[in-house]
């Protein structure tokens, strides 16, 4: 593979040549946005230094300034250090360490660049995450010396999280492992089985030693093991697909232009998609539909608008548009909800409170609300989702936002810009989370749910058909899923039920959800998936009972009002009946001889639905029982009347 001219001299000369033809030819290129990540001492700054230098992308009077600088402050005795040319701050001189997110601007003869140099100490792991979100790709650093750390799976993870598809491992300071090969090769199998559960789209590793230049810009003499191309050479060649996964038009409206009263346009940036003069917009939240009339920019009118030009467009009709709504195409429109399902990336100094009131800014929008479910948080290290009742400086996890209002979102790997937001304290007004939205009922929670079976798995019916086994028996099988939060009474209830139809001569059986987890879901904890996959099992059992004619009276908690949906469709719609049992807090508390309540307000219990987890209410149950106000013999009295009255006893 051949390397490119030295970018530096290729422009210096075409400017000299042609001036004009530079600049046209500067306006066309292709713009590519990379981050640099890693652990501490790594050498990103001192890679982007090297990059710029061996390039000739660093002006003489900045040059002159590092070599004094590396005189009086450099970490190389004198030497040249070219960390100092990205490392700006006093405090980062000070300490020879990276501390906000330092931005460099560079073009070479095939493209321009944006080099976000990001922070390698876990406690500035949030400027990271910031430097992420705008870029393309991701140039991750590993130190040969120390091999894959926490830091490099935590920056992988959140760069694949921000949707950067494109990441480069580069190994560096091989020069102190004598550039052994069987080194790079040891590193380079331990970040593959980890980054193999990402599904990153496009993996690169180089070898190299920024300190010297090997395979930085040209190919390094002293590794002749290496075959593949250097990271100048990757970066100038890599083909990135415009992001984002929708092909509709969305234009997030920035602001309302009226400069007098005979023009009123709305503008903003083109989000995905093109828009033409003529077609068809929706406005969201509203659902207000209307066509556009105009393209207008500066340069005068445009046939057609597509992503990321800046625009304002004119509509056929006196509609209701206002900052933070969103121009869409008819065809495949964001959704829109006063509740959302997001990643959390949480960047501020006091935990995150559940139930507590932020801002939640999304695009030009700024709407209050609060996360009313921490599902889980997840471990960096293996990717697995833990437990966990709030959210510190720097972790991540997967919430349910409830929102003051409706908005109009995509899921974030559809769109970054309209996928996703930022969490602002009400009361410092600084930035405390970043998220990104997931779709509803996406696959990370319901996982199970939608697994195709192993092989060529057929269900097989029964010799005996549903009439002759309720002929036989004198009932129609239903399952009764009793739901409410712990001590409710969902099981001493249905425990109720289960007599008085053994005393009518049918047959039931009652699954609970203590006793089904000390047999069927033994190997399950208290996560959200877990929570779900213990419900499914349950869901799959009630079914097989059904099939067999019996009556089944399932007591679960099952707070998230999605997997009882889920549930529901499993047995069956026809035969599936949802009882809420209801009672205050303090009741509920009041009756808890075991002490779960305690232990959960001790943060003993992670994620104990009514303390440190939210309950979703059922919208819609076929019957709510106040067990505060009912004694157990009312409540079993109002679900025989409920069987009665839909027909499956007599």
């Amino acid at each position: 593979m051949s390397e490119p001219v030295t970018p530096g001299s290729d422009q210096r000369q075409l400017i000299e040549r042609d001036i004009d033809g530079y600049l046209a030819r500067h306006a066309d290129k292709e713009i590519l946005r990379v981050l640099t990540c890693g652990s501490v001492d790594d050498g990103k700054s001192t890679l982007i230094g090297r990059l710029l230098h061996d390039s000739q992308l660093i002006h003489e009077d900045q040059l002159a300034a590092v070599e004094r600088e590396s005189r009086t402050g450099g970490s190389r005795a004198g030497e040249l250090d070219l960390a100092l040319v990205v490392d700006g701050l006093q405090a980062e001189r000070e300490q020879g360490i990276t501390i906000d997110v330092a931005y460099r601007y560079f073009s070479t003869a095939r493209r321009k660049f944006i080099i976000a140099d990001t922070p390698g100490h876990e406690q500035y792991t949030r400027n990271m995450a910031t430097g992420a979100s705008n870029c393309d790709a991701a140039i991750i650093l590993i130190d040969a010396t120390n091999g894959v750390l926490i830091q490099t799976r935590r920056h992988t993870f959140i760069a694949r999280l921000l949707g950067i598809r494109h990441l480069i491992v580069a190994v560096n300071k091989m020069d102190l492992v004598e550039y052994d090969e069987a080194t790079f090769a040891d590193i380079r199998g331990d970040y593959e089985a980890f980054a193999s559960r990402l599904r990153v789209e496009d993996l690169n590793f180089i070898p190299m030693s920024a300190l010297h230049g090997d395979n930085v810009v040209e190919r390094s003499t002293n590794m002749p093991w290496y075959r593949g191309a250097s990271l100048m050479h990757l970066l100038e060649n890599m083909h990135v697909a415009p992001g984002g996964g929708i092909d509709n038009f969305r234009m997030p409206v920035q602001r309302v232009n009226r400069p007098d009263a005979s023009f009123r346009g709305y503008s903003g940036s083109v989000a995905s998609g093109a828009v033409r003069p003529g077609d068809s917009v929706v406005v969201l939240p509203s659902g207000l539909s209307t066509e556009v009339t105009r393209i207008v920019t500066m340069d005068g009118d445009l046939e057609e608008a597509s992503a990321p030009m800046a625009v304002t467009l004119t509509l056929a009709d006196q509609v209701d548009v206002g900052r933070g709504d969103i121009l869409a195409s008819p065809v495949n429109q964001p959704r829109v909800s006063d509740t959302i399902d997001a990643t959390l990336v949480w960047m501020g100094e006091e935990p995150m409170a559940p139930g507590r009131q932020y801002i939640v800014k999304q695009g030009a929008k700024q709407v209050f609300g609060r996360v009313e479910t921490l599902r889980d948080r997840v471990d960096v290290n293996t990717l697995e989702p833990l437990p966990a009742s709030t959210l510190a400086l720097n972790e991540i996890g997967r919430v349910r936002l409830v929102l003051a209002e409706p908005v109009p979102y995509d899921a974030y790997e559809d769109s970054r810009a309209t996928g996703s937001f930022i969490v602002i304290d009400r009361l410092s007004n600084i930035t405390v989370g970043a998220g990104m939205i997931q779709a509803p009922g996406g696959q990370a929670l319901h996982s199970h749910w939608d697994e195709t079976p192993h092989g060529a798995l057929t269900a097989t019916g029964s010799a005996v058909t549903a009439e002759e086994k309720s002929q036989r028996l004198g009932q129609t099988p239903v399952t009764m899923l009793f739901t409410g939060l712990s001590k409710s009474g969902k099981t001493v209830i249905a425990q109720a039920v289960e007599r008085k139809l053994f005393d009518e001569g049918r047959l039931a059986t009652v699954i609970d959800g203590q006793n089904f987890r000390l047999g069927l879901s033994r190997d399950l904890g208290f996560s959200a998936e877990d929570r779900s996959e213990n419900v499914r099992r349950a869901a799959e059992s009630a079914r097989q009972m059904n099939d067999a004619g019996l009556i089944c009276l399932t007591a679960f908690v099952v707070p998230l009002d999605s997997v009882r949906e889920r549930a529901r469709t499993v047995v069956g719609p026809e035969r599936f009946l949802e009882v809420y049992l209801t009672a205050p807090i303090e009741e509920l508390k009041r009756r808890d001889d075991s002490g779960l309540f305690e232990a959960a307000e001790r943060g003993e219990i992670p994620s104990f639905p009514g303390v440190s987890s939210e309950f979703e209410e059922p919208a819609s149950p076929d019957l709510v029982l106040d067990t505060a106000s009912l004694g157990v013999e009312d409540c079993a009295l109002r679900v025989m009347d409920l069987l009665r009255q839909r027909g499956f006893i007599h």
